[in-house]
């Protein structure tokens, strides 16, 4: 399933992850396709996705997260991030087979969003996602314990963000929490503070505190990190009794890569650029930058961007290189915030091979890859996403 490599290169495991042709036991599940794959190299690539796509018709709807390759975006329908993807996929009740380009945890919202008619497939099962894999339901569970015995469990309220499992959408919504994005992450822990006296951030801390000290005024003393691989979170009861957010030790790993040393260096290298974030990135990135938004919020200020302006973004590579591409003609300068290569390497998973190889097993009838949530979990979690859809 992997193109031979030459004698005389060795590619480390680091590399090979990067690109997409490795797993992380760590944080993805490394299932294999029950079939093969077309080799990457074939030339007819493009052509077959293209005529299964037709055959399949309007059974099929794609859906492309920013993240993905330009090979595979090519084939989506809609683009989007996590949450728009799922809304999108929920309008199309005519769409037999939802094919979700991105990573496990979208699929799973957009198998709780859709109707029981339609069935959402993923084209490769090991594209996880190594944030949403540093929370398991048992460790929640567990530190929910730890909340109760230092008495605050019945006034801390659980929010959390999109980029979760299932179980942990699921866990929210039973004990009375939302969900969030990052475009609304500061309305959901608004709402969330006028329930409770305190918030249980799931699992990105970087977006939590953010959130918090940024848009709401919050100290960073307001703030603890809870950290499952240590007994009770490695906090005491009276941390976790004087904090107003409880932050879950989690982070992206891709943009965790972005540092201050990143935008000091973007600074001095390109006079007057403006360094536009995502507010997954540590907080002295975000302190540090001129412009912090979710992915589309970045895509809509670089479409508004004087031509001419110049432009360093802390997110994924695929999308900054597809923006550069894109507003090229306009002059705007856009670079990577960071020197180093940095993709998504479970999204980055999602490639033309496995597209094709999902979209012809539909074609011939063949159902693959499906993604489908427990009945009680997507209850649930269905449940905290109503609650997210219903904020002001």
């Amino acid at each position: 399933m992997t193109t031979a490599q030459p004698l005389d290169v060795q590619p480390t495991p680091l590399a090979l992850l990067l690109l997409g042709r490795e797993s992380d036991p760590r944080s993805e599940r490394g299932v294999e396709c029950p079939g093969d794959l077309p080799a990457p190299s074939d030339p007819d690539l493009v052509e077959r996705a293209r005529a299964a796509k037709a055959k399949l018709g309007d059974k099929v709807f794609v859906l492309g997260h920013h993240y993905q390759r330009d090979e595979v975006i090519e084939f989506a329908d809609v683009t989007g991030d996590s949450f728009k993807l799922a809304r999108d996929a929920a309008a199309r009740p005519d769409a037999e087979y939802i094919v979700f380009c991105g990573v496990h945890f979208m699929a799973e919202s957009a198998d709780i969003l859709t109707t029981d008619a339609q069935q959402v497939v993923l084209p490769d099962l090991a594209a996880g996602c190594s944030m949403a894999d540093m929370a398991t339901a048992e460790q929640v569970a567990e530190c929910w314990d730890v909340l109760t015995e230092a008495g605050i469990a019945d006034v801390t309220v659980p929010v959390s963000y999109m980029n979760s499992s299932a179980d942990i959408k699921a866990f929210t919504g039973e004990h009375g929490g939302l969900i969030c994005t990052s475009s609304n992450a500061q309305r959901a822990l608004t709402w969330a503070f006028e329930q409770g006296e305190k918030v249980l951030f799931l699992p990105d801390q970087h977006l939590g505190r953010n959130t918090a000290v940024r848009d709401m005024g919050m100290s960073l003393e307001d703030c603890v990190v809870y950290n499952p691989h240590r007994p009770n979170g490695g906090l005491t009861a009276e941390q976790l009794r004087a904090a107003k957010m409880i932050l879950w030790r989690g982070h992206c790993s891709v943009h965790g890569r972005f540092s201050l040393d990143s935008v000091n260096d973007v600074r001095e290298r390109i006079p007057g650029v403006n360094v536009l974030v995502h507010p997954e990135c540590k907080h002295e990135v975000v302190a540090a930058a001129d412009y912090v938004g979710s992915t589309e919020y970045i895509i809509k200020t670089l479409e508004a961007a004087p031509a001419g302006s110049k432009w360093a973004i802390g997110t994924e590579l695929n999308l900054v290189r597809r923006l550069a591409n894109r507003f090229a003609s306009e002059g705007k300068e856009i670079v990577f915030l960071d020197k180093t290569v940095c993709f998504c390497s479970t999204m980055n998973r999602i490639d033309l091979p496995h597209l094709v190889w999902a979209l012809e097993s539909l074609a011939e009838g063949k159902l693959v890859n499906r993604i489908q949530v427990d009945p009680e979990v997507a209850r649930y979690s269905k449940l905290a996403l109503e609650r997210m859809l219903a904020l002001p």
